[in-house]
């Protein structure tokens, strides 16, 4: 069943005419509502969806929509061969905001992929060979990332094995050691700490460095905490 809702006349009238045409149970949530409201104002819709006006149809507005793509299709390690196209990188253990950040970031415009650092797992060699001024690492308290981990196994009902093994503290600890190696191993990524950090405040923090980087005004030799 296809439900849904088009601003648009001309294309709530194809997908319903498609739909028949597959004989596809659909529903126009939208169309009802807009014709209420149009007869009770006795003006006609504009036929743009929300937030969107004419002068907004621009460069920047499909510039957000394809990072927000782009974004999604790149999630937790997907397709690194990509990872040259991408504008950021974000590097860091299992939940350290990785994805809500990079989420964040693509709304504004930005193409982003994130790499998760797993005990056992090696980090994808594109991700050495592309424009490094582009990569950041993530980190993160233990006690903090142990109880987030805690809460994360409970929600989606994870066997007590596990549990020990994602979110045990020493477990905490040893994937961090070994993001804090790595990114010694890199002293070009700057590692930002996250801890008590919104994501609003990290991507500041991100953008800000992204912008000095791009314009080569700032290029840390060493690894540096943010």
């Amino acid at each position: 069943m296809v439900i849904y809702t088009l601003a648009d006349t001309s294309m709530a009238e194809a997908a319903m005419r498609a739909c028949k045409l597959w004989s596809i149970p659909s529903l126009d949530m939208l169309g009802p509502i807009t014709h209420a409201i149009s007869s009770h104002l006795g003006a006609n819709p504009s036929g743009l969806s929300r937030g969107v006006t004419n002068s907004s149809l621009n460069e920047d507005y499909f510039k957000r929509i394809e990072a927000i793509e782009f974004t999604i299709k790149h999630d937790d390690g997907a397709l690194p061969d990509n990872l040259e196209i991408a504008d950021i990188v974000l590097v860091g253990v299992s939940r350290t905001g990785k994805t809500p950040l990079s989420t964040y970031l693509a709304q504004k415009g930005y193409k982003v992929s994130n790499v998760p650092i797993v005990n056992g797992v090696d980090l994808p060699k594109t991700l050495f060979e592309i424009d490094q001024r582009k990569v950041f690492g993530l980190m993160i308290n233990p006690l903090v990332l142990q109880g987030i981990r805690e809460a994360r196994a409970k929600s989606l009902g994870l066997g007590s094995s596990f549990k020990t093994q994602y979110s045990e503290l020493s477990s905490v600890k040893e994937e961090l050691e070994l993001a804090k190696r790595i990114f010694a191993e890199n002293p070009t990524w700057p590692v930002i700490e996250v801890t008590e950090r919104a994501i609003e405040e990290t991507a500041a923090v991100v953008l800000r460095l992204y912008d000095e980087r791009q314009g080569n005004r700032a290029m840390p030799r060493i690894s540096k905490s943010y």
